[in-house]
């Protein structure tokens, strides 16, 4: 076990937290926030192990009475990190102990760090007229009373029903989650304020097996509300027949065809396109859409926006890292680039305005084009429906886009069979001005919302 960075001797063990009956510690390692069936093998171990003990690492003192322990240690996670500037010598360090003595040592850290750092003119805090001057409600603190016993029979259900098939030959788990955050950020120039919010989740993924071999896939939900979450049941379905539909998957010829992005796979295209406009990429020289403010991306008629005040969103947040002000803003109207995503020092760097995205974006969107998936699907007479993708093929400084990828084949406007080990290949800066579709179908469970994206042909590498 550790504190500080450092390992705890047996001694210091004894001393914070007594001495065991018989003399015997056994520590089961992990984050047990998430309890699956590894972590119940785990725990079972343990106990055999050492009956005696009365430590591990667990989030409730409920799952120490499962597995006959005495007591629980329970941990949370928390971390403080502090910069500090000595003129306009930046020094950083951060500790995930919040004792005083901790808390002394990381500002000693960050402060010996800065001594010793070159100085950056575009180094420095918010000026106070810059700061947030109010944090609205964003009715974003939900908590979720969920025992863990509860949590355990909510993941059994949940993988009871995924693996309601014969063809279901293993499972990964299924997980249920909630958590409680609260961010806090503090500058000299007065700016002090937070905010409280929750997640919660549940996931499922499972292995099914044919003659051609086994596949794999999931599901999950997550948001702000456990009540507004799907089931476990409805989860265990959806994760059951998207892994059922990979079965018997083909490895498609090379062509070129139209290429239907499914909704989660949509919303990684449009995170290359906000890592491309970040300040980040921008004033290292490292986007190909450097110096394109003006120009036309995508067709006309697409807008990609940005809502950070929406309540209740998982992407919302009142603040950006730099106690900046987060707003509602459009990157792209009506195809046309008009605006970066700009922190403090990068909108320093490149002699900008600051956006209100010290800390990323928040809750984007692309405006959809009035066509639902099966609308979008029937537009195809010959093409792939991309659910997959994997690899890190995407170059930012010249737009390069290639990743492996799995989904379905599609022809005469109808999903006919799934396909497996392909790649598909072009140019970012195509793939958006070659949006054919956005639709309605839109997944809202992420930072990212988009629907389905139908793009012009693109490179099949397959057999």
């Amino acid at each position: 076990m550790s504190s500080a960075g450092r390992v705890l001797s047996e001694q210091e063990l004894v001393a914070r937290f007594g001495r065991p009956r018989d003399y015997r510690l056994v520590f089961s390692n992990g984050v047990f926030d998430l309890l699956h069936s590894g972590h119940l093998s785990s725990l079972e171990t343990a106990r055999e192990f050492g009956k005696s003990a009365q430590y591990f690492m667990v989030a409730s003192r409920r799952a120490a009475s499962l597995f006959g322990f005495d007591e629980a240690l329970l941990l949370a996670d928390r971390g403080l990190a502090v910069t500090v500037f000595f003129g306009q010598r930046k020094g950083q360090a951060s500790t995930s102990d919040d004792s005083p003595q901790s808390l002394r040592d990381a500002v000693a850290a960050a402060c010996a760090i800065a001594r010793h750092t070159e100085e950056d003119k575009y180094a420095g805090i918010a000026s106070p007229e810059q700061l947030a001057d109010r944090v609205p409600d964003l009715d974003l603190y939900h908590p979720w009373a969920l025992s863990t016993e509860q949590a355990i029979e909510d993941a059994l259900r949940c993988e009871a029903v995924a693996r309601d098939d014969d063809r279901i030959v293993n499972s990964e788990g299924a997980s249920v989650s909630t958590g409680s955050s609260l961010r806090v950020l503090g500058t000299s120039a007065g700016f002090l304020q937070g905010y409280a919010g929750t997640i919660h989740s549940r996931s499922c993924a499972v292995v099914a097996e044919d003659d051609q071999g086994m596949q794999r896939n999931f599901w999950y939900d997550a948001g702000r509300r456990a009540d507004l979450l799907a089931s476990a049941e409805q989860v265990g379905e959806r994760a059951r027949e998207r892994t059922l539909a990979r079965l018997d998957a083909e490895i498609p010829d090379t062509a070129e065809l139209p290429v239907l992005l499914a909704p989660e796979i949509a919303a990684g295209l449009l995170g290359h396109f906000i890592s491309a406009i970040s300040g980040g990429s921008l004033y290292r020289r490292a986007s190909f859409l450097r110096d394109r403010l003006g120009e036309r991306l995508f067709p006309q008629g697409i807008d990609v926006r940005e809502q950070p005040l929406l309540p209740g969103a998982n992407g919302s947040a009142p603040f950006d890292g730099d106690g900046l002000a987060t707003r509602d803003q459009a990157f792209v109207e009506d195809g046309v680039l008009r605006r970066y995503a700009l922190g403090l020092y990068a909108a320093r760097r490149l002699d900008m305005a600051p956006t209100g995205n010290g800390s990323g974006v928040h809750n984007l969107s692309i405006s959809d084009t009035g066509e639902d998936f099966d609308a979008l699907v029937r537009r195809i007479d010959r093409g792939i429906l991309v659910t997959e993708v994997m690899g890190q093929g995407v170059n930012l400084v010249t737009g390069d886009y290639s990743r492996g990828a799995s989904g379905f084949w599609i022809e005469n406007g109808v999903i006919r069979k799934p396909l497996q080990e392909f790649t598909i290949a072009g140019n970012l800066g195509e793939m958006f001005a070659g949006i054919q579709g956005s639709g309605t179908d839109v997944d809202r469970r992420g930072n990212i919302a988009c629907g389905s994206l139908l793009l012009s042909p693109m490179k099949i590498a397959g057999a």
